[in-house]
């Protein structure tokens, strides 16, 4: 466990991280766990967790990757390690201005998609009958239909939702609100949950649209554990499933039906549109390894 000076160094490095360097929760949680995660490496190893030493940093990744934890998330922990070292410079308690921590290649990391025909499969595996299955069916009809990132389908508002104009407004990245079109069976599908269902859940005049059994907003982890189950109950594999799949796949059907980067550049809230550009190069790669494995290709 951190020491007492570790912990209120960890405090202060979250504040630098969300105040000087603007991240996101998310971000900040998960900073927070993979440096608790090096603290504890340090105790179990007798080293001081205060200033990572080149061998140190190199140590813990060997480690990391003996755990069989993915190479993206390797990545981020020497990310993490560099960012704290960069925060122990700033508060004048190093003097290594830039604390180079070796990190892995990247590799090219693919999005996963599904096809059009097991999203139908994923969002028909709700039964209706039910408030919980009505609402599950509103998520993933949003998640998938507004190409909403996890933590936007989660953390959207009763006024965030706008039937006459046929929009919603969903919080990105940075505080970043941005207009996305609530169209056909989503709209229909969304009208239906916020009127006959989660009247039944809400049971404290709550703001949010998706709630639990008990009345409370759902997290993140909720809604990969809904995208999980109903997945399987459509016969789909776990391996191809996480929080951001209906996402990849809303962007890269559209793609396939000939909408321009720009506008879906926009519809997904990036910042840039190089982020964009990665579901062309992945769609064309993927049609490549079609054409090459496919038996009646």
């Amino acid at each position: 466990m951190p020491t007492q000076k570790d912990s209120s160094l960890l405090e202060g490095f979250l504040k630098y991280l969300r105040y000087e360097r603007g991240c996101s929760e998310n971000t900040l949680k998960a900073y927070e766990r993979d440096i608790k995660r090096w603290f504890d490496y340090c105790e179990k190893k007798g080293l001081s967790g205060f200033l990572p030493s080149h061998d140190a940093a190199r140590d813990f990744l060997r480690h990391l990757k003996k755990m069989n934890l993915s190479r993206s998330t390797i990545q981020r922990h020497a990310a993490t390690l560099r960012s704290w070292g960069s925060y122990l410079f700033y508060e004048g308690l190093s003097d290594a201005s830039d604390f180079k921590v070796p990190l892995p290649p990247r590799g090219k990391v693919l999005p996963q998609i599904l096809s059009e025909g097991e999203i139908l499969r994923i969002i028909d595996a709700c039964s209706g009958g039910t408030p919980l299955g009505l609402r599950d069916r509103a998520m993933l009809q949003v998640a998938y239909g507004c190409g909403l990132r996890a933590s936007e389908v989660t953390s959207l508002k009763v006024n965030d939702v706008d039937f006459q104009s046929r929009s919603v407004r969903p919080l990105g990245k940075g505080m970043k609100e941005r207009v996305v079109p609530l169209l056909g069976e989503v709209a229909e599908t969304l009208k239906a949950y916020m009127s006959q269902a989660r009247p039944m859940l809400d049971k404290a005049m709550s703001e949010f649209v998706f709630l639990s059994k008990n009345g409370n907003p759902l997290r993140r982890e909720d809604f990969w554990k809904i995208v999980q189950k109903r997945g399987k109950a459509a016969g789909i594999s776990s391996a191809r499933l996480h929080p951001h799949v209906l996402r990849h796949s809303f962007a890269t059907h559209l793609l396939r039906r000939g909408m321009d980067l720009r506008t879906l550049q926009e519809l997904l809230g990036h910042a840039s549109i190089g982020t964009t550009e990665k579901y062309t190069h992945f769609d064309l790669e993927l049609r490549d390894i079609y054409d090459k494995t496919h038996p009646r290709a």
